[in-house]
């Protein structure tokens, strides 16, 4: 048996470039895998099998199960195995849990199985599943374009801590589409905000005025397709937050804080008002 771990992901920038002729959009995005993740345990086995400790998980819904299905069709493999899936992330949170988890069954069953496959080759296979993918299976500060499958690592941010805010919303099917739809050109943006980014982040820009300069294209969609979620984002501004903003797609909210006391602060007052919050950092 053999264990792995499924990062979180947040997006520091989101920008929507174009809708393309194949129907996806054009993105370029500055991507940061955080310290919550869900945890994998992989054995051998003569057939598959999964479980997972959700009990609304569901394997035919989920990426894991069709990584298993394209690494065996492309490997060719007989092999079986049994997946337990120890979930912290929470189902369609914007977050990037499900796209993690099959990277992380990917990676694990590469090595049980004894594969062989490069980077490369498991990267080519990520992004036939889905366009975040290829960005776990690096980790780290990262840039996405294209559909979000075109993945380059970038100077690692700084320390910084991460809080979470999960609203009790609906679960909405096909989400990211329904968000996507929401969008009209006037969301489009040129990538220059990214491009701002990469350079603070190289060093060959300052921050103005001390933030970090996080923008999200959902940003706005987002408050006003979710129910409740301007409410929400204001208790998150109450408690002490400076710039929350949409995690991905949504609903999940988040800011970012350099001060690990001001962070254990905020999230402790979320929780005092019956929140469901965490506390993360990268």
């Amino acid at each position: 048996m053999m264990t792995a771990t499924a990062q979180a992901k947040i997006n520091l920038t989101l920008e929507i470039l174009k809708k393309r002729p194949d129907g996806f959009h054009e993105i370029r995005s500055v991507v940061q895998t955080i310290s919550l993740y869900d945890k994998l345990k992989i054995s051998a086995g003569q057939t598959l099998e999964f479980k997972c400790s959700l009990p609304e998980w569901s394997p035919a819904k989920s990426l894991v199960s069709k990584a298993v299905s394209l690494l065996k069709n492309s490997t060719r493999t007989t092999q079986g195995a049994l997946i337990e899936i120890e979930k912290e992330i929470p189902l369609s949170s914007g977050l990037g849990g499900d796209s993690s988890d099959a990277a992380a069954v990917l990676r694990g069953l590469n090595l049980l199985w004894n594969l062989q496959l490069s980077l490369r080759e498991l990267i080519n296979l990520g992004a036939q599943l889905g366009s975040d993918v290829p960005l776990f299976l690096y980790g780290g500060t990262l840039l996405a374009e294209g559909r979000g499958e075109k993945v380059r690592p970038l100077r690692p941010m700084p320390h910084m801590s991460v809080i979470l805010l999960f609203p009790p919303v609906p679960r909405i099917e096909n989400k990211t589409r329904q968000l996507y739809a929401q969008l009209s050109v006037r969301d489009y943006t040129s990538g220059q905000i990214t491009e701002g980014f990469i350079n603070m982040l190289q060093g060959r820009a300052a921050p103005q005025g001390g933030s970090v300069g996080l923008y999200n294209a959902f940003d706005s969609a987002g408050l006003n397709y979710f129910p409740r979620l301007k409410e929400y984002r204001q208790q998150f501004l109450e408690a002490g937050a400076a710039d929350v903003h949409l995690a991905g797609s949504g609903p999940t909210l988040f800011t970012l804080i350099r001060d690990e006391v001001k962070a254990g602060e905020i999230h402790s007052r979320l929780l005092k008002n019956g929140l469901n919050a965490c506390l993360a950092d990268f």
